[in-house]
This record gives C-alpha cells, structure tokens and sequence, in this order.
C-alpha cells in the first residue's frame, strides 16, 4: 500500500513537472488547436490564423498563452519569436500597432485602443505597479508618448512611453548596413525577442519573412527584469486599432525559457488573405476634370491668406535640427495651446523670460512654455543638443523638459505644467496656504534627490547651477520638482567641467566660483545648503535690513547654532507644530552644505543619507571655526563680485558657452 501511494505521488509530480516545462516552451505554425486565451476582437481564422484586430475602428484584441509561464523569482532566460503582418485599408496609413508583452494579468478590460494599443490606459500609464514588459510594433506617431517616428520598434517597461526605440529595420548580414521595413507593407515579417537574465540584457531583431535572423539586433537594452516581473506572469499579444480600418495578423509563434526559442516552420505558416488597397471612386475621376479649374481659383484666393498666416508661424529650422525633429514642437501647436500668449495665461515673468501656462491642442498635455529671448545664433546647435540631452532625464523630482521651438529672436523651451507653482510663493506669498513641517521636509528630500540623479545617477553628470526656490516647482501632491535647466552643464563622469562663465543667483553663488568660475556637483550642494536654510527659516539666502545693509541668512543661523537658539530662528509660521531634532539636523545639515570650503561639503548622496537617517550627521564644531573662511573671501571682494550678478539672470552661455 506504500509503495502504491509512493508511486502515484510520483507520478503526479512528474506530471506537474512535465506541464510546467510544457508551459515553458511551445510552438505554433499556426493556431488552428493552440492553447490561447482570446478577448476583445481577436479571433482565429478558419486557416489557423490569428487575426488580432478586424476593420473596425477605435477597437482592441487579446491573445494570451492560456496557462501562466513561472519565471521564478528572480527572472529566468526567455527567448520567443512570432511572425507578423498588419493589413491596411490604405498603403500608407494604419490604424496603431502590435505589441508581444509580459504581464501579471489576462484581464486587460480596462485597457484603451489607438495609441494604447490595448495594454494600458490615461491613468496607470507609467505606473510602476503595472509590472508590464512589451516589443512594440507601432505604426502612429504619438507626440505623448515621445514617439521617434510613426514606424517604429520600441522597448516599454510599465509605460508606452519607450525606454528605448529604433527605427524599423535590420542590419543586413553581408554588409551590415542598415535596411528600412515598412510594418504596414502588407507583408510577413519575423521578430526575435531575447531576454539573458545573467547579462540582464534585452534585444530585438527584426527580419523579413525567409530572411535568417541578422547577427546584429535592432535593439539591445540593459535592464534587470527581475523589479518588475513576477514570478507567475501571462504572454501574448495585444493590438489596437484607431481611425483607419486595419487588420492586424500573427501567423506563427514559439517561446521557450532558459534557451532559444524553437524555429517557426515557415512553410506550414497560414497565408494572409488577398487584399487589394482602398481605390478612389470613378465618380472622382469623372468629376475632377470639371473642378480643376474652381480648384485653381481657390487656390489662388487662398494662397495669399496662407502666405500671410505662415508668417505670423514662420519657424527657425535649420538642417543640423532633423536629428532632433521628435523633440522640437511646432510654433503654430504652442501658439494655440497658450491661445496666442494671451497675458491671461501668464505663469511668470522676469529675467529668465515670460512663461505661460498651455494645452497641447492634440494631446490636451497641460505644459508651460517658456520664451527666452536670444540674438545671436552662435552655439545654438549645442544649446539645442544640451537641450535635448535634459529632456531624456526622467525622475520624480525633475520636471520633465518635453521640447523645444525656435523662432526669429526668440527660443521656446516646453515643460511639463505644475499646478501648484514655485515654492517661494508658499514660503513668501500671503495668498497661498503655509506648508507644514512635513510638506517642507518631502519638499527638501525630493529636491535632494533629484540633485543625486543629476550628479551621480544619469549617464552624464548634470550640474544645475540654479537651485533657489523659485525654481522649485510643487505637482498636484505639492512633491518638490527642481526646474529650469536654462543654466545647467553637462559632461561625462570622471571628467574636468570647463566651466568660466559664474551665473547663478545672489546668496546661492559658492565662494569659490568667485577665484575659479568653475561650477561643480559641490558649487550645486553650497546652493542646496542655501536653500535648505531657506525652507526652514523662511528667510531668503540675503535680505536687506532697515538700515539698508544686507543680512545673510547663512550668518544668522550660524550664530543662532552656537548659541543654542535654533528654535529661534525657524519660520514662526510653523509655530510649535515640529519635531524640534529633525529641523535642528536640517538646518546643520543646511550649515554644512554652505560651508566655505567646497573639501568640507559632502555630496549629495552624503546629504540624502543624513536626511533619510541612514547616517548621523557629523560633528560641527570645527565648521564654526572654519566659517571665518567665509568672512576672509568677503573681504577679499567677494561679495562685491557676486553682487555684480542679477538674482534673475539667465545666460545662454549657461548651456552653450565655456566648454
């Protein structure tokens, strides 16, 4: 009886071993009797094709592998590869894209179509809990997403917004040079999806039908899949369509973990059916003899009208702005979104320029736009590359640089809108409401952590060098996101910066920018210090007296330091409402981000660490000795040389400039 009740639990568990490396690895030259999950408008044609979308419009399809694949815990090696083709009414338009995608779900109901492609929605696009992989295969421009063109391959994590993308292609074998592929040709294609978990590198290739799998990939890109999938997760296919009838295909598929995937046996693949594109009415071509010549005339009555309204529109584009054509905004599209820089739109104004509040007409984006005057086009070509270059970095606590535009005396730099505005209208504004102590301390970590992305997390060190609150904008939660990069400096990790030109504002300057002009990650930390002083006192970093003479707010709050009456320096707004230790930790922390001497100011992964309390914050009695070092360069003149610079200026020379 033992051995009988031995030997059926053997055999049960040799058959859920068998079923899961079933689930592993599968392959299907068609679909006739494939084990799918099909949702939406997706179906199985009569010849075994899977047919994801039909000429419907504003519609989306769903075809799952039935049973979930066990990635592990950590994500196993995957390796899959399907054949496509997307069928339009028309030659050279489509109606959105395909997408093979990861995900914890099969129930995608509340999934939009068109641009969405049937995967996420307005509301949990970008959200890290969607835990969502997926090869897109679009055919739409979508400016909202950040699209490179409207015939792409891109990478998606969690979000439609690619993390990386590639024109559609692949490179040819023999001669390895680059060879376009139309998605919406009509015509098969054979994609090759490939995950090395050791590596944590993802690539996607992309042939023609027939074609052998080229040896270098379109896309390779270096991600850790194991923070996003989990260790149950369903594959398959997704697709949407828009305003144009389109019908979009999977002839054959196969997948397999921890190796290659198994060939597809082209010749047992079904065939696509025959179709012709739309053709136009032979009423049209009987009628257009007959309007040629009303068609003429109104032409000429409009061209002059057109003429007149490009002008009003007329653009700056020159040949070396095509590589960054996806990041460039028309003139016309932020004209309307700001309803023609109507001064009821206006957010701000100084210095910097004027900065209005806009809805995008297509996408309705909420942005605001910024208009800097410039009258010499010397180093714009990399004014507009160092642009471009900040509109990549992605962080909570930034605020997102969408594009540019450039016109006749005049840039339009585009943001992402903040509703709630700058900080210093809620630390020194009577209309707005006072922040609390956590508000302020969320505020102050937030901006912290986004001067660590910019120092020592992105791919090239980012200096601002104009931290102040002014610059700090609140989102619609008031978390603190540090804006305009019309100052900032880029260069690579391990470099010298060879900046020489000191611009900034007035009590956030670093000393020793007046003997060197050079901007460093520590001149960037000296205004943090500033500003985290700022903050707490409700003070600015330099405010004149009755008397006429100026008072540093860095000296007051030193003094009150060594005195032992911090408390007496806090904003009374906060009245008691605060826990006494963490505002007198920030504002030590505030002295020694301002020290004088740049060796003595930790980084911004040192501050972030003191702030978290992952770190005691250092002993600051030698700093009291050492401020007098402060004191020493003020008399040797450099108050005086930062005085010569206005608290609101702006430089182009900031970006292009000293490098």
């Amino acid at each position: 009886m033992l051995i009988k009740t031995f030997a059926l639990a053997f055999l049960l568990l040799l058959k859920i071993t068998l079923s899961a490396s079933q689930e592993a690895e599968f392959t299907f030259d068609g679909f006739t009797s494939a084990n799918l999950t099909l949702n939406g408008v997706a179906s199985i044609e009569s010849n075994g094709l899977l047919r994801l979308t039909n000429d419907t419009f504003q519609m989306k399809g769903h075809a799952f592998h039935s049973s979930p694949i066990h990635f592990g815990k950590t994500t196993s090696s995957f390796s899959t590869t399907f054949v496509f083709a997307i069928i339009s009414e028309y030659l050279d338009l489509s109606g959105h894209g395909i997408a093979f995608f990861i995900s914890p779900t099969n129930n995608l109901s509340t999934a939009l179509p068109s641009q969405y492609l049937g995967l996420l929605n307005i509301q949990n696009n970008g959200n890290l809990s969607n835990h969502i992989f997926a090869i897109e295969l679009d055919t739409i421009y979508s400016s909202e997403f950040q699209d490179i063109n409207d015939n792409h391959v891109g990478i998606d994590i969690n979000s439609l917004k690619s993390s990386k993308s590639a024109f559609a292609g692949y490179y040819a074998d023999d001669s390895g040079v680059f060879q376009n592929l139309s998605l919406i040709s009509r015509k098969a294609m054979q994609v090759w999806v490939e995950y090395e978990s050791q590596e944590t590198q993802i690539t996607v290739t992309l042939s023609p039908i027939g074609k052998s799998k080229p040896r270098k990939p379109l896309l390779s890109y270096k991600f850790n899949l194991s923070t996003i999938l989990n260790d149950s997760m369903y594959i398959g296919f997704s697709s949407s369509t828009g305003s144009v009838h389109s019908s979009h295909y999977i002839l054959g598929w196969s997948f397999k973990l921890n190796g290659a995937a198994p060939s597809i046996d082209l010749s047992k693949l079904p065939k696509l059916p025959r179709t012709t594109p739309k053709r136009r009415s032979k009423v049209f071509d009987i009628v257009m003899p007959f309007t040629s010549a009303a068609f003429v005339l109104i032409l000429v009555v409009f061209l002059f009208l057109y003429m007149k309204r490009r002008f009003k529109y007329k653009e700056l584009l020159e040949d070396w702005e095509v590589e960054f054509g996806p990041h460039r905004f028309s003139y016309k599209d932020l004209y309307r979104a700001t309803n023609g820089f109507k001064e009821k739109e206006l957010l701000g104004s100084g210095g910097f320029g004027r900065v209005y509040r806009g809805v995008l007409p297509v996408s309705k984006l909420e942005v605001a736009v910024k208009k800097v005057s410039h009258e010499s086009s010397q180093g714009m070509k990399q004014f507009v590359a160092e642009v471009v270059s900040i509109g990549r970095l992605r962080h909570r606590n930034l605020v997102q640089l969408l594009g540019y535009c450039r016109r006749k005396g005049e840039l339009l730099l585009v943001y992402d809108y903040m509703p709630n505005g700058s900080l210093d209208k809620y630390l020194y504004g009577q209309e707005n409401p006072i922040l609390d102590w956590i508000q302020r301390l969320k505020i102050i970590k937030g901006v912290a952590s986004g001067l660590l992305y910019l120092h020592e997390d992105w791919e090239q060190v980012v200096i601002h060098r104009d931290v102040k609150a002014s610059n700090v904008l609140l989102d619609c939660d008031l978390n603190g996101r540090l804006g305009d990069f019309g100052l900032a400096r880029l260069y690579d990790h391990g470099t010298d910066p060879q900046t020489t030109h000191v611009v900034g504002t007035m009590g956030y300057l670093a000393p020793e920018l007046a003997r060197t002009g050079k901007a460093t990650p520590l001149t960037d930390v000296f205004a943090f210090g500033a500003f985290m002083l700022e903050v707490v006192c409700g003070k600015r970093p330099v405010e004149p007296n009755a008397q006429g003479d100026r008072l540093i707010l860095v000296d007051q709050v030193l003094e009150h330091s060594k005195c032992g009456s911090l408390a007496d320096i806090v904003d009374p707004r906060l009245g008691q409402c605060y826990p006494v230790e963490e505002v007198e930790m920030v504002l030590r922390l505030g002295l020694l981000c301002s020290h004088p001497l740049p060796s003595a100011r930790p980084s911004m992964r040192q501050a972030v660490q003191y702030l978290e309390g992952d770190a005691p914050l250092p002993e600051l009695s030698a700093i009291y000795m050492n401020f007098s070092t402060l004191a020493m360069l003020q008399n040797e003149g450099f108050d005086s040389y930062v005085m010569s610079y206005s608290s609101t200026m702006t430089s182009f020379s900031g970006l292009s400039g000293g490098r």
